[in-house]
């Protein structure tokens, strides 16, 4: 059924903020694969900006500043540049090199990024995040972000504050088109890049696409999403390596694993 060389006729459902996942996308249909771009969260600017401004107004009075995600940076950035410099004393850090590319591109260099996972958890093993007596750290962040990050931190001596920067919400979308591709077995795999997502997924597709969705084998780079999935129920969950093409190796891997099975 499928070409172990590529990803061809396998149904691939995306479940990133629209504006990430194009170059996912792209790169499936690159390889013969069917993306089904169906996103869970939605990205926005926060209601009332000014708590966030007044902050960058401050920022030189912190030591260290923490972009969770690749959003922080993008909505965080173009209002640090329109009103100021950024403080040549400000250390950066953030969880995933996607973020660093961002921060780089914006002329933000010396970023400690962790290299054994792209989560919060990853960050406090860092030898940069152990020593934090008196250092004081911001971090930008969505809406009502998990707080392991912030605790952590305080408990380690450090004065923590955090600045929303985007709310994250959950799409009001009818799921009655993908619920009928999945029915006619055009459904082969599912991504999911948060635990928020996957979330808003079972919530979105309801009692009979959770049926489906427990089948049907569900792609994601961190364990964190990988045990959330276990519990809920999904059999089939495959742990890839982080960004696009880690993701896209991990639908390799695994078809082309069914392909040699099938075969002998």
């Amino acid at each position: 059924m499928f070409d172990n060389r590529r990803l061809t006729g396998i149904g691939v459902l995306i479940t990133r903020p629209a504006h990430q996942a194009g170059t996912l996308a792209a790169r499936v249909k690159e390889l013969g694969g069917l993306p089904w771009l169906f996103p869970v969260l939605e990205i926005s600017d926060v209601e009332n900006k000014q708590p966030l401004l007044d902050l960058l107004s401050r920022l030189d009075n912190f030591d260290w500043a923490i972009f969770v995600s690749p959003n922080a940076v993008e909505k965080v950035l173009p209002l640090i540049q329109a009103q100021r410099t950024w403080p040549g004393h400000l250390n950066v850090a953030t969880v995933g090199m996607g973020s660093a590319r961002l921060l780089k591109q914006y002329g933000i260099s010396n970023i400690a990024v962790p290299d054994d996972g792209t989560d919060s958890e990853a960050l406090l093993r860092m030898p940069q995040s152990q020593q934090m007596q008196g250092k004081r750290v911001v971090i930008f962040r969505g809406n009502d972000g998990r707080k392991l990050l912030g605790d952590t931190l305080r408990q380690r001596g450090a004065e923590v504050e955090y600045a929303a920067c985007y709310r994250r919400t959950k799409p009001d979308t009818d799921p009655g088109q993908l619920l009928k591709c999945w029915h006619a077995n055009k459904i082969h795999a599912v991504i999911v890049t948060s635990s928020e997502g996957l979330d808003n997924l079972i919530d979105i597709i309801g009692e009979t696409g959770q049926q489906l969705l427990r089948s049907t084998v569900l792609f994601t780079a961190h364990d964190r999403i990988v045990q959330k999935a276990q519990a809920l129920g999904i059999v089939k969950v495959y742990r890839t390596s982080v960004g696009d093409e880690g993701t896209v190796q991990g639908l390799l891997d695994y078809f082309n694993d069914i392909q040699a099975h099938e075969v002998t």
